[in-house]
């Protein structure tokens, strides 16, 4: 294989991504422009910026190769819940109001966001140091998602490819922060988009899928069995219960991601926000959907053994699957080149989501509430900072021997199960109150990190109850949600209520508080 086209196309995006940053970057003159990018951007931006902020290289490479081993076609129902739930649903619910409250309050952060609706500083520290800590494991899942793609498909050190990608990503952060961050993630979705499509057609087209016709007869399997290929695997209760439980959290877990949340910040106006689903939702349906249907094909590239038993001659780790799937496509170089930029471009879009909104959450949220004379210059330059920083301790994670999948369930989990149901209950219930929010809050972190726990513990030991409970992030991150969902209601409604005059600042158009400057 010709890599010499491979390279050049990857040469042309870095080299783009640097003009963006750097012509881009003059533009970032406020901590408002470096966080939420002066509240300035437009529907294709705000909805592309979401988009590429969601879809990474984990979801290609981890969740794609992983619910397709499990469940064959049915592991599209992911890539479509991840559409109607996690885009269409979530900007019907979210975005207006969400955008309107962050607008008059001149939040810039999801912590200001709960402190100003709770009236809880003690809220608004706990929020920013979870949301720091527990996005750098989503974040190092982003690092070997793409760097297991790299080595299958251009033989270079894993090494090598998550430092080409953390310096990217510290590139486009130091330069600008949002700004910079919104026009390539642009661009970025456009190259999303249209590789997507072309990958699609091209692997349906290829000789182990078989066109049209292979994927009937595919669909047409009756199930799963160690010497058949089948498409539609008939699933016990368990295993329906795992797959719903990937669909709802991988959809509805994005409704308490701070990097999601303040996406909707940054919308310029209530008409961009509207138009903004139609864009968000179109593209989570190609991406996403596309993503997972390449991942449900696996079987048709590979032995049931080859994919379930260790043992087995040929035998492909869950996180090599979809890559090995690539090469065994036998694409033009062209296209490999396309898909990696893409992979490329999920991936770092990513990143600097996730960094940015840890960082600036943990320097406006933490530090400068223990400094609170700090210049938006030295401010500007913390943040800044810390994303290298953030970048660095992701890198380190990401070398530790966790599965893609299970990084970013344990990361999804803590943060929406403790900050979904506070976040989003307050947006329509005014008698939510600061007794019921915590409750919701702790439950939720309670429950989701029972998986997270149970991994560490199995570098100290082999128990098999250890071992089950730390591969059930997704399910228990749906639980945790959930249960925070519940606390919130029953707690509020059981302990004196807030005076809703005190919080009516909250959801009028007029401002009674001091607003965040």
């Amino acid at each position: 294989m010709d890599k010499l086209p491979i390279w050049i196309t990857i040469t042309v995006y870095v080299v783009l991504m640097a003009v963006i940053g750097i012509t881009q970057g003059k533009k970032a003159k406020s901590i408002a422009d470096l966080t939420v990018g002066g509240r300035n951007a437009g529907a294709w931006l705000s909805a592309l910026s979401y988009g590429t902020a969601y879809f990474s290289a984990v979801m290609f490479v981890g969740y794609a190769g992983g619910t397709g081993k499990s469940y064959a076609l049915w592991g599209i129902l992911a890539g479509l819940g991840n559409a109607v739930f996690g885009s269409w649903l979530a900007w019907k619910v979210l975005a207006r109001r969400t955008r309107d409250v962050s607008y008059r309050l001149k939040l810039k952060t999801m912590p200001q966001y709960l402190e100003k609706r709770y009236s809880s500083e003690a809220m608004r520290l706990f929020a920013c140091v979870i949301i720091f800590v527990f996005l750098i494991p989503y974040s190092a899942s982003v690092y070997k998602g793409l760097a297991s793609v790299a080595e299958v498909l251009l033989g270079i050190n894993v090494d090598i490819c998550m430092i080409i990608i953390a310096v990217v990503a510290a590139f486009l952060l130091v330069f600008g922060g949002y700004l910079v961050q919104a026009r390539a993630d642009f661009m970025q979705g456009i190259v999303m988009m249209f590789g997507v499509a072309l990958l699609i057609i091209c692997v349906v087209r290829c000789d182990a899928v078989g066109g049209i016709s292979g994927l009937v007869e595919y669909a047409k399997a009756a199930d799963i069995q160690p010497s058949a290929t089948n498409g539609l695997p008939k699933l016990n209760a368990s295993q329906w219960i795992s797959l719903w439980a990937t669909v709802l959290m991988t959809s509805f877990g994005t409704w308490g991601l701070p990097q999601m949340v303040q996406k909707y910040f940054g919308i310029k106006d209530d008409k961009q926000a509207k138009k903004g689903i139609t864009i968000s939702t179109f593209f989570a349906f190609l991406v996403a959907g596309g993503g997972y249907f390449i991942g449900s094909l696996c079987y048709r590239y590979f032995s049931f053994a080859q994919l379930n038993d260790p043992s087995a001659e040929g035998y492909i780790v869950q996180d090599y699957i979809v890559p090995n799937m690539l090469k065994e496509s036998n694409l033009p170089s062209v296209l490999l080149g396309i898909v990696l930029v893409l992979l490329i471009a999920a991936s770092v879009s990513t990143l600097c989501s996730v960094t940015l909104t840890a960082s600036s959450t943990l320097t406006i949220d933490f530090i400068k509430h223990f400094k609170k004379d700090l210049s938006n210059e030295k401010t500007s330059l913390i943040i800044k900072g810390l994303c290298v920083i953030f970048v660095i301790c992701s890198y380190i994670i990401a070398n530790t021997d966790t599965a893609i999948l299970d990084m970013m369930s344990y990361s999804w989990g803590i943060i929406s199960g403790s900050f979904l149901a506070p976040y989003v209950v307050a947006l329509y219930w005014k008698k939510m109150n600061t007794k019921g929010a915590w409750a919701g809050i702790l439950g939720g972190f309670d429950v989701a990190v029972i998986p997270a726990a149970a991994k560490l513990l199995t570098s100290f030991t082999a128990n098999e109850t250890v071992v089950w409970l730390a591969g059930k992030g997704p399910v228990f991150a749906c639980v945790a949600m959930l249960a925070s969902i519940a606390l919130c209601f029953i707690v509020s409604a059981v302990t004196k209520s807030t005076n809703e005059k005190e919080t009516e600042f909250f959801y009028s158009g007029d401002v009674h508080v001091e607003t965040v400057k």
